[in-house]
């Protein structure tokens, strides 16, 4: 029997913890992908709706000058770390170039160990294998797709935007409706669920959406009947995230946690589509070192802070505050010897406050190769000017549409935005060597599942399931997809003659022995032979057609070979019904390049697209545990 005073003491512990639990500020971080500055009604776009977005904006601390990287992968490592891109090892999207270091600690896992639940929901790119993944990095409740977007080639095979898989706490699981309203409806899941165990949380929604290919509802679509078809798909897809953007805060109130929640809104890169309406002024788009590539929107919300009505400061920043911002409003610690690129910038955020903010030099570049290129496609920010490329410079503040090149008024400004430059490439620069590799014989994780999205080569990947179906890498199989055409190439250009697969998985062997390696052409869900063709599966609506929607065509493949650090070590017959060919391989322990190839009759090459390694010495099984799945 509990004495009053023992029960007295238990209840005031009780009273403390829950106090404790409800002075950190719960965060809900919303960021699309190819959204653009000007791809909302608040920022002046004559044509989108986005009623909601608009209503948080004017409810909300702005910052007009804030900077992402110009692609997907790299702004992510960036708002997740803190650390510049091209530290980070991420300064691409395919290539094996978009996956983040091991070494690198996340948001997520800061705020974890500071007593939050942490939620990851929609679009991770940041790795598809452990230790790379989301539930790898620190997040406790993670429903994400595969690779970098739905229907992608590391994506649950014949995904479109419609009733697909995906992957809940790392097993694959069916849902009903449209990719962004499932990945909120996740994300609404775990607030509510936190908010009942009063308990802080972190809810990273990252939708796929408006990234291509353009789909969304038929009665998106509708709302912007007469437009060009593809500007009513991408529109359409934000007007839906707009939605579910007002369906995320009416539940927030309705839990009675709104005031004690941050909420953030911004994008990942430049638009991707809607510059031929509006961009705000600003020139490049999507990949562009000009700003139009890598200024995006950026509100915050907090009522108990103050954030409730619109302020707008016009301070440079970039993705890489927003770690040390949040560890500063929540008052969760970094790890000793944990430096950041970026600042706290809660200062600028504060009604009223702001001024003297010392100017800095900030980078940005759009990397989309195997290995980085000084200066390519790079600015140098400042409050007052951009210097591109190490040549160009532009007053940004009397001159934002960037048209006016003053490098040779300003030559000082030019030299010392210049060296500033040269010493942050010299620090970085020795680490590019750092591949990130994908580990195999992890005791807790035996079986490890490959895609080409990963290989690393100098063209571009098989990143999509088209590719996979249109069997690119082989002479005649070559029609260029919507990337491809926008880099000028297709994905694995084969010389002149024979084709020869130049890609590999770069892998690391934590436990040396003996290893099954299943090379596939079709992934495990799809179960079928090498050789063999695929129907075309059905379109779904919007102005692009989907990946699954194209068929997949037979291949006159008669051998598959096993290639680890450029010596083949056997190779195999392979006959008509085979659906994947197994070799058994004895690895040391460390760094290998491994490069599976199939191999027709007259010795084209074919870069294995997918591959199992059974690093557990038993029967080879599935990686993903999909067997039958159609």
């Amino acid at each position: 029997m509990k004495t009053p005073v023992l029960t007295s003491l238990v209840l005031l512990v009780l009273n403390v913890v829950v106090q404790a639990a409800e002075a950190k500020p719960n965060i809900v971080l919303v960021m699309t992908d190819d959204q653009g500055y000007g791809d909302l009604g608040c920022t002046g776009n004559p044509i989108i709706r986005t009623p909601n977005l608009d209503t948080l904006a004017a409810e909300s601390s702005q910052l007009t000058d804030y900077h992402v990287a110009p692609t997907c992968s790299p702004t992510r490592a960036a708002l997740l770390t803190g650390h510049w891109t091209d530290r980070t090892g991420v300064w691409h999207t395919v290539n094996g170039r978009s996956m983040l270091r091991e070494n690198e600690i996340t948001l997520g896992q800061l705020l974890k160990d500071h007593g939050y639940a942490t939620g990851m929901f929609g679009k991770w790119h940041l790795g598809d294998n452990f230790p790379y993944r989301a539930e790898d990095r620190g997040f406790t409740e993670v429903y994400r797709h595969g690779g970098g977007g739905v229907g992608q080639t590391p994506d649950l095979w014949n995904n479109a935007y419609f009733d697909g898989h995906y992957f809940h706490n790392s097993q694959v699981v069916p849902a009903r409706g449209f990719c962004t309203d499932v990945f909120f409806e996740q994300a609404r899941r775990f607030i509510r669920e936190c908010a009942q165990r009063r308990q802080p949380f972190l809810a990273y929604i990252a939708p796929n959406a408006p990234h291509g290919p353009l789909h969304a509802p038929q009665e998106y679509l509708d709302l912007y009947a007469g437009q060009d078809k593809a500007i009513a798909a991408f529109y359409g897809m934000i007007t839906n995230i707009d939605d579910n953007v007002g369906k995320t805060r009416a539940l927030l109130r309705e839990l009675g946690i709104a005031g004690n929640t941050v909420f953030i809104f911004t994008t990942d890169n430049g638009t991707a589509t809607g510059a031929r309406i509006f961009n705000a002024g600003m020139r490049g788009a999507k990949g562009s070192e000009y700003d139009g590539g890598h200024r995006v929107p950026f509100f915050c919300h907090w009522p108990e802070a103050g954030w409730d009505r619109k302020q707008v400061n016009d301070t440079l920043c970039h993705a890489v505050d927003l770690v040390p911002t949040l560890l500063d409003i929540t008052g969760a610690k970094a790890p000793d010897g944990l430096k950041f690129d970026g600042v706290s910038i809660r200062r600028l955020l504060e009604p009223g406050s702001g001024a003297g903010w010392p100017d800095r030099f900030l980078v940005t570049d759009s990397q989309r190769v195997r290995d980085p290129i000084k200066w390519k496609q790079t600015a140098v920010m400042s409050q007052q000017w951009r210097l591109v490329n190490g040549r160009e410079l532009y007053a940004i503040k009397t001159d934002p549409g960037q048209q006016h090149d003053v490098a040779d008024e300003h030559p000082e400004q030019v030299a010392k935005m210049r060296a500033f430059y040269d010493a942050w490439w010299a620090e970085f620069e020795p680490t590019f060597a750092q591949t990130t590799e994908i580990y195999l014989g992890h005791p807790d994780h035996p079986v490890v599942s490959l895609t080409g999205h990963d290989w690393i080569q100098e063209a571009l990947p098989p990143w999509n399931q088209q590719h996979i179906r249109r069997a690119y890498g082989l002479p005649g199989m070559m029609a260029k997809s919507p990337k491809a055409k926008a880099k000028g190439k297709t994905p694995t250009q084969p010389a002149a003659g024979k084709s020869v697969h130049q890609g590999h998985w770069a892998v690391k062997v934590l436990r040396a022995g003996r290893y099954e390696i299943s090379v596939r052409r079709w992934p495990v869900e799809a179960d079928r032979p090498i050789t063999a063709g695929l129907p075309a599966e059905p379109d779904v609506p919007g102005a692009d057609r989907a990946f699954r929607a194209h068929e997949g065509v037979a291949i006159g493949v008669v051998r598959a070979a096993l290639r680890v650090d450029g010596r083949e070590l056997e190779s195999k017959p392979v006959s008509a019904g085979d659906v994947q060919i197994t070799f058994t391989a004895t690895l040391t322990a460390g760094s290998h390049q491994l490069a599976p190839v199939l191999i027709t009759a007259n010795g084209d090459e074919l870069g294995a697209y997918y591959a199992t390694v059974d690093g557990s010495l038993r029967e080879p099984k599935s990686a993903r545990g999909l067997s039958g799945l159609r």
